[in-house]
């Protein structure tokens, strides 16, 4: 037997490349290695395609029987937070290694069963204000943590009031002169007033100060010093000389500096919080429709008990009934059933199976009971949850990753110049408060909070206003590499098209009696070709009986005749007679884009039935649409290369690859990729491993749940018209980033100077930078996409397209 010379997939027909004599298992394996080698020898082109796939498949060197814990983390205040709690894991004693994400509020842990466990885990983690619990207390700890950032909000709003009320009433006016010094300094009223601003701004440094300096302890731990070590630094230099000069009488202290930097922080931290975890929790819910129950057989009786999936053990039993999912992977070990697969397996069409076959979680069992055995790698719907979440927002974007590096190089600069400026001020002749005054305002005005939220703000912005269109965003990179796509991919059944057959045409000398006859052996089916022919043909009370099902044909006695209904190649051979005008009329299908099913008895095809596939609404004008951008579009299908002539026509689309195996889309996506940065787009989980390996997936309408956590984007509702939108918002994502990067390094840029000139005070620092981080909050919090709640339709029921498929209609 052959392999696929892209895919290496086992072919016992290949195609053969008249040019390079290399053997391919279908014509769009072909195509695409024609397109990769550009002239080159094949061979070298297609070695490039399976580096791709290997180093997609590498996993780390940790053992095989080492298990995952994802831990929910409280009190994460920034990404350096990543790097502590990972040093945190990793010094205990049996744990392998540990990812931290700051965006989800997440820890993942490989570690040794026999050598230590969650609750470990969890302890040593909390420590220093952190909180390690489980995922399932998740949702209370998200409640709770959102209702904390609330009041805390508040609390430092409020805190902040006394401090500037005893300022604006006594300080600022000698300050410009409106009273004498006399009013304040020497009289009973400034022990009215310093007294209580510093016990009062001690206990604000204290309170809300500690999540800063704990973030700025963790970035000097790690080695990464962040915007934190900024903020603590300016907030600690304006309170100690603030203390300083009240404790030994001097003048002019600014402890408002300190209480209202502080304050603004908070603030825009909570408003941060807001808006990402407003992100988060839509998704969460639009994602929470799950199989969570499974059916367990007692040993050695026929009794039952319900239980959790997370409970599922390999060996354990399960009972599954007619109608419904199969909870996870496992064997079938009593009974024989038609199983829909087409969820799993994309165009490729359902089969019987019985004892001894391997079934997949997520199918649907159709006519009769069975008993299935959990296998090897049983995984509860809470684990597959948990990592669905965890991928959300597990690595930084490219711009957050460069303005990190950025932050790491910039405290140091910062702090070398404050410390130059107040060198260079005494130096002058200037006093030693004058000197550190300035010194502090650099500090005070170079705080790049509006740096440090300028990236993450506007893609969380983003990701909500996709979430409220019903876009889910996966992956935040997305919204930065979207752009970047210079092919886009479509699977066409269930993407471009609804995957709903309906009735075309029928063929034959009695065109009623070919449908009623067609009609009686498809009601014993579940293909959606069945259904669409079923539902065409009027009630009829014939007689059927002996049902039978084969690799490409359904039959059955209908009215003690065995009548034989499939795939027109199935009725080639001699033993059948089929008339030209019988064969015209197939060809004629294909031609149209129409699926063909032959109708025959007693040795006779007396007829064909047509069914067609809608193509969705307005696809042309979506890839049109995309295409206007420059990209190449490319059409993947397992259809005839006859029935594709409408997409073929279509002037957007450069390329479809007809009669593509389910088995070799991953391989001729790799193979795209060596053309360019690739976006695939489709529905099926058959689709999975084309949309994993893919720079970017997307999954259209309601998704599988394998295609969701393969895919960086699912779009919901069947909603084609969603993917250029979904385009535009990443485009206008990034050009908000670039706004408030540009508005934030701006503000420095023209600030820094004028404080080490002297021209800013501290107190004029602090304002500039509240309003500078106020103006990227306000930015990044603008809607790019309008909700679409009434523009999008509410979601149709999947279940009718999860109909059973039959092995009588293989394309």
């Amino acid at each position: 037997m052959s392999t696929c010379t892209l895919c290496e997939l086992p072919v016992e027909d290949p195609i053969t490349d008249e040019n390079t004599d290399s053997k391919f298992c279908c014509r769009g394996c072909l195509e695409v290695a024609r397109l990769v080698d550009n002239g080159e020898d094949v061979d070298l082109s297609i070695a490039a395609v399976r580096d791709r796939v290997e180093a997609g498949d590498s996993q780390s060197d940790v053992p095989e029987d080492a298990e995952t814990a994802y831990l929910s983390i409280d009190g994460m205040h920034c990404q350096t937070c990543e790097g502590f709690i990972e040093l945190l894991a990793e010094e205990e004693e049996g744990v392998h290694e540990a990812r931290a994400s700051y965006a989800t509020e997440m820890a993942q842990v490989v570690y040794d069963p026999d050598r230590i466990d969650r609750n470990t885990i969890a302890a040593a983690l909390s420590r220093l204000g952190y909180q390690a619990h489980g995922p399932d207390e998740e949702n209370d700890s998200l409640r709770s943590r959102v209702e904390f950032g609330k009041y805390r909000a508040v609390l430092a709003a409020l805190l902040m009031m006394p401090v500037l009320i005893l300022y604006v009433l006594f300080i600022y006016p000698v300050y410009l002169g409106i009273y004498p010094e006399s009013f304040l300094y020497g009289s009973t009223v400034e022990a009215m007033v310093f007294g209580p601003l510093a016990v009062w701004s001690t206990l604000i440094v204290i309170g809300l100060g500690y999540p800063i300096f704990r973030g700025a302890y963790v970035s000097l731990k790690v080695g990464r010093p962040n915007m934190d070590v900024l903020i603590a630094i300016a907030v600690l230099a304006a309170y100690l000389y603030s203390m300083a000069t009240y404790l030994t009488g001097g003048r002019d202290p600014y402890f408002d500096v300190a209480v209202m930097v502080l304050a603004i922080v908070t603030i825009g931290n909570h408003l941060e919080s807001q808006v990402k975890r407003a992100a988060l929790g839509n998704r969460a819910d639009l994602t929470d429709s799950r199989v969570d129950e499974a059916r367990r057989l007692d040993n050695g009786s026929e009794a039952t008990e319900t239980i959790e999936i997370e409970e599922c053990e390999p060996g354990d039993r399960l009972l599954v009934k007619p109608g419904e999912r199969i909870p996870v992977d496992g064997q079938i070990v009593d009974g024989t059933a038609a199983i829909d697969e087409a969820l799993v397996t994309g165009e490729s069409l359902p089969q019987r199976k019985s004892v001894g076959d391997s079934v997949l979680g997520g199918s649907i069992l159709t006519d009769s009971a069975i008993v299935v055995e959990v296998g090897p790698d049983a995984t509860s719907t809470m684990d597959r949850l948990v990592e669905l979440l965890w991928n959300v927002k597990s690595s930084a974007t490219g711009v957050q990753r460069i303005v990190n590096r950025f932050a790491v190089l910039f405290v140091p600069l910062v702090l070398g110049l404050a410390a130059l400026t107040a060198a260079g001020w005494f130096a002058l002749g200037n006093d030693l408060n004058t000197a550190i005054l300035v010194g502090v305002s650099v500090l005070v005005v170079s705080c790049p909070c509006s740096l440090g939220i300028a990236t993450p703000l506007a893609l969380a912005a983003a990701t909500r206003d996709a979430t409220d269109n019903r876009m889910l965003v996966l992956n935040e990179t997305v919204l930065e590499r979207i752009d970047d796509s210079s092919i886009v991919v479509f699977d066409k059944t269930g993407t471009l098209t609804t995957g709903e057959m309906k009735l075309a045409d029928v063929v034959g000398d009695t065109p009623d009696e070919v449908l009623a006859m067609a009609a009686a052996v498809e009601r014993r089916s579940s293909h959606p070709i069945a259904a669409a022919i079923d539902d065409a043909a009027p009630p009829t009370t014939r007689s059927v009986s002996s049902f039978e099902r084969s690799d490409r044909t359904v039959s059955a006695l209908v009215d003690d005749t065995r009548v034989i209904v499939g795939h027109p190649d199935s009725f080639t051979d001699d033993e059948w007679t089929i008339s030209a005008d019988i064969e015209a009329a197939v060809t004629d299908a294909y031609e149209s884009g129409t699926h063909p099913t032959a109708v025959a008895w007693e040795g006779v095809v007396h007829g064909i039935v047509t069914v067609r596939d809608t193509p969705r609404e307005n696809w042309d004008r979506v890839v049109s649409d995309l295409a206007d951008g420059g990209r190449e579009i490319v059409v993947l299908t397992g259809d005839d290369e006859r029935m594709t002539e409408t997409f073929a026509n279509h002037p957007a689309i450069d390329h479809v690859f007809a009669g593509v195996r389910p088995e070799s889309k991953e391989a001729i996506v790799q193979g795209l990729r060596e053309r360019g940065t690739t976006t695939m787009i489709g529905d099926g989980t058959n689709d999975a491993p084309a949309l994993a390996s893919a720079d970017l997936g997307i999954a259209v309408s309601s998704g599988t749940e394998l295609a969701i956590e393969a895919a960086d984007a699912v779009v919901l509702d069947d909603r084609l018209g969603a993917v250029p939108e979904l385009f535009g918002l990443a485009s206008d994502t990034r050009s908000r980033i670039k706004q408030n990067l540009l508005w934030a390094a701006g503000y420095n840029a023209i600030a820094l100077p004028l404080a080490i000139v002297g021209v800013i005070t501290p107190l004029i620092a602090a304002v500039m930078m509240a309003i500078s981080s106020l103006i990227v909050v306000f930015n990044s919090k603008r809607r790019l996409l309008p909700a679409n709640g009434d523009q999008v339709a509410a979601t149709a029921s999947r279940e009718g397209n999860d109909q059973l498929g039959s092995p009588a209609h293989s394309e």
